[in-house]
């Protein structure tokens, strides 16, 4: 059966956000056009990892000759989005797989966020180990932004991951208040 997918073709917004204090933080996609809400829980290395790499194709396209696609170097000033997350939110799924991708005909990325594959133990019955199963997604959800907008999606998805816990300069562990103590490697002081 095909997957339902959650499609957004120009949303209105489209933002990564948070759910809960520093340290026990639920990160969401969330996606919105009009009343229609969709949020995926992701992890924030997955949040980071989309902002990096949105911003690493945004910058390719924009160093190609003449900039044909009008990449923004910067975040317009129009799309700036500080906005809490919109409520409710809701967990569609849990992404288990981003993609990014471009489509040269609309001059738009194409996120897709992919739930976590679940796996019926009854259909590894008889596999050997180096057998292959193709898992299909019940669900996806599908965004396609401009640049600007995907300008501005790197933007506040850099800051959101950034807003954390404060990360010691000793052991580069998130820190937990004004009690943290450094867990180093055998051998340090």
């Amino acid at each position: 059966m095909p997957p339902i997918v959650h499609g957004f073709d120009w949303p209105d917004r489209l933002v990564v956000g948070t759910v809960g204090l520093p340290g026990e933080r639920t990160f969401y996609l969330q996606a919105q056009t009009g009343a229609r809400l969709v949020s995926v829980a992701l992890e924030k290395e997955q949040a980071a990892a989309l902002s990096e790499r949105v911003e690493e194709v945004l910058d390719a396209l924009m160093g190609e000759d003449g900039n044909p696609f009008s990449v923004p170097a910067l975040t317009p000033e129009g799309l700036v989005d500080n906005d809490p997350l919109a409520q409710p939110v809701e967990e569609q799924f849990r992404a288990g797989a981003l993609s990014l991708g471009w489509d040269p005909t609309t001059a738009q990325l194409v996120i897709d966020a992919f739930p976590i594959p679940v796996i019926d133990p009854d259909e590894l019955e008889g596999l050997e180990p180096d057998d292959e199963i193709e898992i299909e997604p019940d669900e996806v959800l599908r965004v396609r932004i401009p640049v600007g907008l995907a300008r501005a999606f790197a933007k506040r998805t850099r800051e959101v991951v950034g807003a954390g816990r404060p990360i010691c300069p000793l052991c580069r562990q998130p820190m937990d208040g004004d009690d943290h103590v450094c867990e180093l490697p055998d051998g340090f002081r």
